[in-house]
Formats: structure tokens, sequence, C-alpha cells
């Protein structure tokens, strides 16, 4: 979600720290004892522990043989900021935060086409430096014990997107329509995109000698941030490049796991259109939840959570409510017709609505942090959820309406942490949060 169009376009916007739940100069004091205590500890741990690859057994992921329940956050940035010297510390920063706070995944852009730091700087063209800045965020994250969800196109145009491959395709007098969506069907765009999916795969990582596909430090690969295809409401078009490019992935690689990056809308077949849908718009989309995830090579479903920006009329309470009904609709889903985990890859909750308070996200996120723990305690599909979206401080023209600095509000911190805890508790720490055990420990 970044630079969203309408009705869904984020303006930036920075959070403010008011109601704090300690004073904010002790608070400061315990963040700083976190960080002395544990953050070289786990720099180490990270050298020392071979990694394992996150599988699938049904509805649930697996770690080294246990179930793996995921609390984790979106940072898009992390290879932009990787490129220039004076913001990569930025990079550890974010993901030694994340450890702190026993997070495990960070789902994060491995793309950017043609835009300023550009990785692919046309069709088939690749920008070494900004590749060794991908390398770095690989590396930096696996010594913080993070994996990385990386997302490998965007359907909206930040960032290059769906809207690059098809000026591209137009320049060179190849492009069959100047529709973004032909980037679903022009057959020269896709073979662009297949290129730099191979390109990106089978990159061996010059800090590691890694190939990417061979890293477990990567959780998943998403094939795009939002898919929406306008222009054919049946789905058709849609479904028949996720099919395509979901085995072109994994002919290339195996070892990872693999989803759509879906908002989660039923489509105009689905009879959920009419009881769970946020409106009528929603079915007319090209997408379709249910068909989009069942395609045997996606191994986990992905759900958006935008309550506010998808309903113009409701109340908070109201957006509450709805936000419960869509995540039991979504994992109930994942239980009985897909039998594959549902990740909730972004939620967030803008602080722009007119009757905003500070106090009124940690409610909201609340809701889904015991919607995913709920689920995990009866071994449920709910298998995660990632909040949008964790900045450090410095970073305000960056942020959107959505985005937070996690410790200057020591509530939002908290209850962050305590959902780390938690699932901890429930299935054990992994190799990377032995950190958690006294953290933990002092919230029982």
């Amino acid at each position: 979600m970044i630079l969203r169009s309408s009705p869904t376009y984020r303006k930036k916007m920075v959070v403010a720290g008011n109601g704090l739940f300690y004073p904010i100069v002790g608070f400061a004091s315990c963040v700083a004892f976190i960080y002395m205590s544990f953050g070289g500890l786990g720099t180490n741990l990270q050298e020392k522990t071979k990694l394992g690859f996150v599988e699938r057994n049904g509805t649930q992921f697996m770690l080294d043989g246990k179930a793996f329940y995921i609390n984790g956050w979106n940072s898009y940035w992390l290879m932009d900021h990787s490129v220039d010297e004076y913001t990569k510390p930025r990079v550890r920063e974010i993901l030694q935060a994340g450890a702190t706070m026993g997070l495990t995944v960070c789902r994060t852009w491995a793309f950017n086409d043609g835009d300023y730091n550009a990785l692919q700087i046309s069709p088939g063209r690749f920008n070494e430096q900004v590749f060794k800045a991908l390398d770095h965020v690989i590396v930096e994250a696996r010594q913080q014990g993070i994996r990385l969800l990386f997302s490998l196109v965007n359907n909206l145009q930040a960032y290059g997107g769906k809207t690059q491959y098809v000026k591209w395709a137009w320049d060179e007098g190849v492009g069959l329509s100047a529709s973004n969506d032909s980037f679903f069907f022009d057959p020269s765009i896709r073979n662009y995109f297949k290129n730099y999916v191979k390109t990106l795969l089978t990159r061996k990582n010059t800090l590691n000698g890694i190939e990417y596909r061979d890293d477990p430090t990567i959780f998943a690969w998403e094939l795009i941030n939002e898919p929406r295809c306008i222009t054919d409401a049946s789905g058709d078009t849609l479904q028949d490049w996720i099919e395509e490019m979901s085995a072109f992935v994994k002919a290339i690689d195996k070892k990872h796991l693999l989803t759509v990056g879906l908002e989660g809308f039923y489509g105009p077949k689905n009879p959920k259109r009419l009881t769970v849908n946020p409106e009528m718009w929603a079915s007319r989309l090209g997408s379709d939840f249910i068909r989009n995830s069942k395609v045997p090579n996606i191994d986990f479903a992905s759900v958006h959570i935008y309550p506010d920006h998808w309903f113009h009329d409701k109340e908070f309470h109201e957006n509450l409510k709805f936000v419960s009904k869509w995540m039991h609709s979504h994992i109930e889903d994942g239980d009985k017709e897909l039998n594959k985990p549902v990740m909730f890859t972004e939620y967030g909750l803008s602080n722009q609505n007119k009757d905003f308070e500070p106090s009124q996200r940690d409610r909201f996120y609340k809701v889904i942090l015991d919607a995913i723990y709920k689920s995990a305690k009866k071994n449920g599909s709910g298998a995660g959820s990632l909040v949008w979206q964790l900045f450090v401080g410095g970073m305000d023209k960056y942020n959107d309406e959505f985005g937070i600095v996690p410790w200057e509000r020591p509530s939002t911190y908290k209850l962050i942490i305590e959902q780390s805890c938690r699932l901890a508790r429930l299935h054990g720490p992994t190799q990377q949060q032995r950190n958690l055990k006294d953290l933990c420990s002092q919230r029982q």
C-alpha cells in the first residue's frame, strides 16, 4: 500500500504519540536497556545458527518441525534505503527494532521499476548498485533474525508498477494496448516480467554467495501487491496470469512459499460478495479471493484490512465489527475450502479519519492480533498478520497516514510485544527469538 489511487490514496502524515502508557523518559530508558541487552546477542546467534526454510503443512506454516504463527510488519523501503550510505543505517535500525519486539517477518519491496534508484532500469537491464542494496537487506535481516516476504511488482504506480511495464512495451512498439491491465495479458509484458523474476530468483548474493532461491532468510515471494484487473471483471484475465506466473516461479524455486498478494475481495460469482465484501465495487475488480488462492502453486492466501478506506460512512465501532467479520470469513475459507494458511499481510488505520484518536489504533490492532491468537490456539489457518507500516525516526517524508514509529507510543509498542510473547508461548519461540525469554517472562 503506498501512494494509492482513489478511493485508497494515502497521503503522508506523521503519527502523533500522545496518550502514553508509561512516562516517556522511563519508557525510553527501558527501550534503550532492551537494545543494549539483546541487540548484540541476536546478531551473534544468527551467525552460528543454521536457518531452516519455512514450509507449509495444510493450513499451517511450519518451521523446524513446529507450527509457526507470525507477528510481523511492513517496511516497503528497505532496498531503497540500502542504496545510499547515509540512509543505510535505518535498515539495520528497523530490523533490530522488529527483532526486539519479537517480530519474525518483514514484508518489503523487491522491485523498483524505472523509478529513482530503480532496480530494473528497463526490461532486462538492472542497476548493480541497487541489486547490492537488496543483497544487503537479506544479509542484514538474517543477522537480526528476521525473515523477508518479498513482493515482486506493484499493481499501483509507486515504484514503477504495472504502469511502467506497459510504458516500456509501448515505447518499444510491441505493446498491444495502452491500458495498465495489459500487464496481465500482453505476451511481451509477460516475458518482461518473467525475465525479471528469473533474474531475481537466481541472483547470487554478493555478500554471502547464496542465490536468492536458496536463501531461507526469504520467507516467501508475493507475485504482485494488490492485483486488480478492472477491464475484465470476470476475473479470467487475472486468473490466467496467476496460474502462469506461479508455475513459472515454482519451476525456478521450489524451496520458498508463494502467495498472490490479494486484498481479499470476493469475486462476482462468490456468494460472499453480498455478505462479506465491504461494498459492491469490491466484486468488480477482476480478482476473487477463493478462485485466485486455490491455484495449486499458491501456498498461502493473502488478505489486507483497510475498512476506513473501503467504507465512507461508517463509524469507528462499525469498522471494528467489519474487521472481525472479514477476518473470520477468510480464516474460515482457509480452514474449510482452501486448506491453506491465510496471512493478513497488511492492516492499518488512517490518522486522517475525521474522528481519529491515537487510542483507536490500539483498539484496531488488538482486534486483529486477537483473531490471529485465537486461530493459533486452535491450530487454525489464520497464520499471521503484518502491520502497515513501521518506520524509525527521521523518516517523515516516507511516511503515510498509516505509518508509526512504534516506540513513540508505548501502549502500541506493548501491544505488539505481547502478541509476540503469547504466540511464542503457544508453540515456543523460534531459534531467532531467544531474546524473548526474559522480555516475555516480565509480562506474564
